[in-house]
């Protein structure tokens, strides 16, 4: 049946007073649609990039007869709606969204009321919705409007408004598959509209936006159809070990389920579903909530916290996990496992206990920022793209040494670069190693990566497919041609490798150089010379630190500095040697080779107080701290600004940071020369058998001496402008 002809007319009328054939969205909007307790989630029909009269009349009809559609009529039976709904329709100018999201003035999977939630892909927002793309999502403290966590989405397309006027489906470049949408000034200005809309409202807000030519657009704002439950039931998972864990997901519907798996495809399979098993999806649409309203949980492959199955099953009180990746094919019909919708965690068997919520220790899901109040901060060193995901869950403030000769060696497969070089071309080097640091600084973003450019020795790099054509043999390679000094010498590589840098810093800006074995004023000098004449120069210039391995740069720290480095990153293995004169990989000078001597400990810290002095960051990435985690108090009393370990020490030196920290603050609080008692606060860390470090009492005017340069030191907030 046609449109009444009044109402067309009326329609024609104000179309024409947006401007000539312009394109509009046609949205859906019911009077039980979307409130706090109804969402209506894809029930009722919107039709976008409609263009001219003719389709304007035809979209509004549709709208209005989906009010009738099987699937909401079937919908209100099960929300025991009687009352006759109506429909109104909304007309929307469209916008060209280059970006764009939804935002939750509370976290709907919890209902924590002091984070709010920000979703974002490429495109229009319908991927979101359908849970057909992997969106990012941003969680961001109420309060002080920090980032607390980042978790990057698999964004492999996107929907734009195609030459033919219809949805077009694109596939989003590579490089931008994985990298943030939004920038950190960009999620601050959501999240400020957010707080100011919810504000206006008096309640939680469920909030869509687009971004087109860096202009913000709010095209709706709804009530949060969430229960909001605690965010920890009174049955929790006994996460016991991690061989526990399964599939890690977005816990996106709080609660904690145990059940025997049923994996389904399509609706349509519905006869195969016993009631009370756990439905297990690629994906679900609306065609799915009379199955959803029979499962016990929900697990999909795909989706965000805001798709149709986090907003169904968030509506139905039933705890779910979405953005699984491959539940469909890890898990298998029959399978006994349990869904925690909090956490987002599948765990193997019946998993659930009656036990104490503060008993509980969730995984962290990826890419979330620790938020331990420690003053010296806790980086990761990292070597391979593959360990990044796993690293970057860890309670780490970023990387603190990513080693490039273990990244080059896998990006180009074991081949020296120059063999490399001639035979493929310069690009192949470049895509490849940008490859591999694009995914490392992609999963910490927006934490820092310092990158340490190739240091590798002579004899390592003969040892490369093809290298004995371009290396000679050195009798001495571990003080030979290397470093910096190499750079200069054979500026190809390094240059290529900026290259690389550069690629990866047009979509992520959490990258610091880093110069290693760096000798005189005059190789720095002319390093900078090639990086700032390479594509990552610049007015933007990648932040800069250089490596303290060279005894010589406790002199020449004030002419770094005048030079612009930004950091400095104590590489204590390679500083030991050469302060002692041990080679480090000789097994008959072993016992020599001693991080805890008191000339390499003198020499830490004139490296650090002389950096202080100029303004520097300073951080040590070496071995001693991994393998003996004390040796990180002795780090905070000469006030370092951060720590570098192997994953597996993180928390042990984190611990060993935290106690030194305390005890700093007390020997502040203390007004009697009595001496300060614990090990943290010490003069020196004197030789002991390695692993173990023996427990010294400092004199008063030690201790206070300490504390108080250690308390000056100021912390920098805006990491990537002061290098850290």
């Amino acid at each position: 049946m046609p449109l009444p002809h009044d109402i067309a007319a009326e329609l024609r009328e104000a179309y024409r007073k947006l401007g000539p054939n312009v394109v509009v969205a046609v949205r859906s909007s019911g009077t039980m649609e979307d409130t706090a307790g109804t969402s209506f989630a894809g029930m009722n029909a919107t039709v976008t990039n409609v263009k001219g009269e003719h389709q304007l009349l035809e979209a509004v009809h549709t709208c209005w007869a989906s009010l009738y559609g099987e699937r909401v009529l079937s919908y209100r039976i099960a929300q025991e709606i009687a009352e006759e709904p109506t429909l109104a329709v909304i007309v929307q100018a469209m916008i060209p969204s280059e970006r764009s999201g939804i935002l939750f003035t509370v976290d709907p999977s919890t209902g924590n009321v002091q984070r709010l939630v920000i979703e974002a892909v490429y495109g229009q927002g319908e991927s979101i919705v359908s849970g057909a793309v992997e969106p990012d999502t941003y969680i961001v403290d109420r309060e002080d409007g920090s980032l607390m966590s980042i978790r990057i989405g698999t964004k492999s397309w996107k929907i734009v408004r195609g030459k033919d006027g219809h949805d077009t489906r694109l596939e989003v470049p590579k490089e931008l598959q994985l990298a943030p949408v939004l920038t950190p000034d960009t999620i601050a200005r959501l999240a400020a509209l957010g707080t100011a809309i919810e504000r206006h409202y008096g309640k939680p807000q469920d909030i869509e936006w687009a971004i087109a030519n860096d202009v913000i657009s709010i095209v709706q704002s709804r009530p949060v159809t969430t229960r909001l439950a605690p965010a920890v039931p009174h049955s929790v998972p006994a996460v016991r070990t991690n061989q526990d864990i399964l599939l890690q997901g977005l816990g996106a519907s709080s609660g904690v389920v145990a059940g025997r798996v049923r994996i389904l495809a399509d609706p349509s399979e519905e006869d195969r579903f016993v009631d009370g098993e756990i439905l297990v999806a690629p994906m679900t649409s609306p065609d799915w909530v009379p199955l959803m309203k029979r499962a016990a949980a929900l697990v999909t492959d795909r989706g965000g916290i805001t798709c149709h199955a986090a907003i169904v099953s968030r509506e139905l009180g039933l705890p779910c996990v979405v953005g699984t990746s491959d539940a469909t094919t890890l898990l298998h019909d029959g399978d006994i496992i349990t869904v925690d919708g909090s956490s987002g965690t599948i765990l193997r068997g019946e998993n659930v206990a009656p036990i104490p919520a503060s008993a509980i220790s969730y995984p962290t899901a990826p890419n979330t920022v620790a938020q331990d109040p420690l003053s010296t901060r806790v980086y990761v060193n990292l070597a391979l793209p593959d360990e990044a995901q796993q690293a970057a869950s860890l309670p780490v403030d970023g990387v603190g040494l990513l080693r490039a000769e273990f990244m080059i060696t896998e990006a180009l497969h074991g081949e020296h670069p120059r063999s490399l070089m001639e035979h493929h071309g310069e690009q192949e080097v470049v895509s490849a190693l940008a490859a591999s640091i694009s995914r490392i600084a992609q999963a910490f973003a927006p934490r820092p990566v310092v990158y340490r450019s190739i240091d590798f020795r002579t004899n390592e790099f003969r040892n490369l497919r093809g290298g004995e054509k371009y290396e000679k043999p050195e009798a001495n390679p571990m003080i030979g041609f290397r470093g910096s000094f190499r750079y200069i010498q054979d500026p190809s590589l390094f240059k290529l490798e900026l290259a690389a840098l550069a690629k990866v810093r047009e979509n992520l800006d959490n990258l610091i150089l880093m110069l290693p074995f760096v000798r005189t004023t005059f190789e720095l000098e002319q390093c900078l010379e090639i990086i700032d004449s390479s594509p990552v120069g610049g007015l933007d210039s990648i932040p800069l630190w250089v490596m303290a391995e060279v005894p010589s740069i406790a002199y020449r720290i004030p002419e770094y500095a005048r030079l612009g480095i930004s950091g400095i990153s104590i590489g204590s293995n390679d500083l030991t040697q050469l302060v002692l004169g041990v080679d480090r990989d000789s097994a008959t000078c072993e016992e020599l080779f001693d991080e805890h001597d008191d000339a390499v400990l003198d020499m830490i810290e004139r490296i650090i107080s002389a950096a202080q002095a100029e303004g520097l960051t300073t951080s040590l990435c070496g071995q001693a701290p991994s393998n003996d985690p004390g040796y990180a108090a002795f780090l905070v009393d000469c006030g370092i600004t951060s720590i570098s370990v192997n994953p597996d020490a993180v928390s042990d030196v984190r611990d060993a940071i935290a106690h030194a920290e305390h005890d700093l603050l007390l020997g502040l609080a203390r007004t009697s020369p009595h001496p300060v008692h614990h090990p943290s606060v010490r003069r020196h860390i004197p030789r002991a058998p390695k692993g173990k470090m023996e427990e010294v009492v400092p004199t008063a005017a030690v201790a206070g001496h300490r504390a108080s340069r250690r308390t000056h030191l100021p912390i920098e907030r805006e990491q990537m402008r002061q290098g850290d």
